[in-house]
């Protein structure tokens, strides 16, 4: 992990994000970009709902098992995208690996999870009960737990996504990414340089907000049709030392409706032909209501894991 001498060990740089581009070249999709206009504005789509795994999150767990640890086991809790990245990873490196999941988790999730080989096991109400589980299993010898978002590994890989967006289409001059417990946000913060950062996120699912707002992380609400993408109780302690240190002129914190949620999701499909997760149609739902200023914004559709049924 780079640091420098402004840099507390531990926390990610663009160094890293850089890093993690090169690691995971020959594994990850290098997913394509959507030129588009939607009620007369430009905008760009990136659509990493084409990744392997159905999102985002295989590059911060594969980064977080290819960084010196890929003969261990592999062990992580997840609400579904997480898990399904891990074990996306897990089966590409020929490695072996246990997801802990809620039982409320999403049943397509955890049919996917399962189809990979590893071992799946639902245990509890609630992520957190999961994650307990998870890190009991993690804590014997050989074994390794990748974590959903606080990580550095997992926060540089997440912003290989931005970075792909900036190296395709320098013009962008703002992105937008769904926020949950902060990796992907911090990610990106990492590789968007100067330009606008915009987090969204549910207005019942709103634990970078809150954090920002209170100056440190806090214990936020989750009960949005996006939880279980997006269900975070707290901001990661990794994510947050990277947003709160970024210029306010340079990171916007919104929050939208569920009714904007699911209208966008609407959207993407009517519009484009997207079919996404909640969790997916939260920038569209920003940009719609106004909330994301710049000439060309980008909005990253991160996920697609979900039963695609119409309102």
């Amino acid at each position: 992990m780079t640091t420098t001498a402004s840099t507390p060990a531990g926390i990610p740089t663009a160094d890293d994000v850089r890093a993690a581009a090169s690691r995971l070249r020959p594994y990850v999709r290098h997913t394509p970009l959507l030129r588009i206009t939607i009620d007369g504005r430009a905008l760009v789509l990136k659509l990493e709902q084409l990744q392997l795994s159905g999102s985002f999150k295989l590059r911060g767990a594969l980064n977080a098992v290819l960084d010196g640890h890929a003969k261990e086991h592999i062990v992580t809790a997840s609400g579904g995208n997480h898990g399904l990245g891990v074990a996306t990873g897990a089966s590409l490196l020929g490695i072996t690996a246990t997801v802990f999941v809620p039982e409320s988790v999403p049943e397509i999730k955890a049919r996917r999870i399962a189809a990979t080989g590893v071992r799946l096991v639902r245990h509890g109400r609630t992520y957190a009960e999961a994650a307990a589980a998870a890190a009991e299993l993690a804590a014997k010898p050989g074994h390794r737990y990748i974590p959903a978002y606080d990580d550095p590994l997992v926060v540089a890989g997440n912003g290989t996504v931005a970075a792909e967006v900036i190296d395709d289409v320098p013009e962008v001059d703002t992105v937008v990414v769904a926020a949950g417990g902060g990796g992907l946000a911090a990610g990106s913060a990492l590789a968007v340089g100067a330009r606008l950062l915009v987090a969204a996120e549910p207005e019942r699912c709103r634990a970078v907000h809150d954090a920002l707002e209170a100056g440190r992380p806090v214990d936020a609400p989750v009960e949005s049709v996006a939880s279980s993408a997006l269900g975070a109780t707290r901001v990661g302690d990794v994510p947050f030392a990277v947003l709160s240190a970024r210029p306010s002129s340079q990171l916007a914190s919104v929050l939208v409706s569920e009714a904007e949620i699911l209208d966008a999701r609407e959207r993407l499909w009517e519009e484009c032909r997207l079919a996404v997760e909640p969790a997916a149609a939260v920038p569209l739902a920003a940009w719609l209501a106004g909330l994301v200023p710049g000439e060309l914004p980008c909005l990253v559709i991160c996920g697609a894991n979900a039963e695609w049924t119409p309102r």
